[in-house]
């Protein structure tokens, strides 16, 4: 018969109850998941924008320090050079000496008669222009000394716990080295010890 009975109707009801509490639960389940998937999404972006920005930062807080430290290595680096160089000139000659020898031999010319001894002659028209020479010599020489102890001597005066490169020292004693050579061979020209005057007698 159609007729259902009270315990039928309770169970029907029952059923249908529990099915739709299945569903919302089962929808509830669903949903979870996927909420926490975009809150973890985000809780990730953000860390990862955190570390961007302090990792700038740290990047930022480097790029000064270093900056200020090359600095001083630059200029030492360049006084070693000119060191050095001076020192090649003071050996080698420049064209100050060159001019300046070449006006004291014109001097002699103009300050010396024909009547004058031959010996007087040779020290004026030759003999004061190569002690132009070595005493310009001698002056670069002096110059590359000077330079190249002064940059072998800056750490000193330093921030401490900063040493100096080893090529900058390298180069710096090449140029005392060479100012040292320049300046001996600078001051037994200029005293007649080495390359005198020849004899007019």
């Amino acid at each position: 018969m159609g007729t259902k009975t009270v315990d039928e109707a309770v169970d029907a009801n029952g059923t249908e109850a529990k099915s739709d509490e299945e569903t919302v639960h089962a929808t509830k389940t669903d949903e979870a998941p996927d909420a926490e998937v975009e809150e973890t999404g985000n809780a990730e972006a953000e860390d990862a924008e955190d570390q961007d920005d302090l990792d700038a930062e740290a990047l930022e807080g480097k790029d000064t320090p270093e900056a200020e430290k090359g600095t001083p290595g630059v200029g030492q680096g360049a006084a070693a050079v000119v060191s050095a160089g001076l020192g090649v000139v003071s050996l080698t000659g420049s064209w100050v000496a060159t001019v300046a020898a070449a006006r004291e031999t014109l001097v002699g010319q103009l300050g010396t008669s024909s009547t004058a001894s031959v010996a007087k002659q040779v020290k004026e028209v030759y003999g004061d222009a190569w002690a132009t020479t070595a005493l310009v010599g001698g002056l670069f020489a002096l110059a590359a000394l000077i330079v190249g102890v002064v940059v072998l001597v800056r750490p000193a005066f330093g921030a401490p716990g900063k040493p100096q490169a080893a090529w900058i020292k390298s180069v710096a004693w090449a140029g005392v080295s060479l100012g040292v050579i320049g300046l001996v061979l600078a001051v037994a020209k200029y005293s007649d010890i080495i390359l005198g005057l020849p004899s007019t007698s």
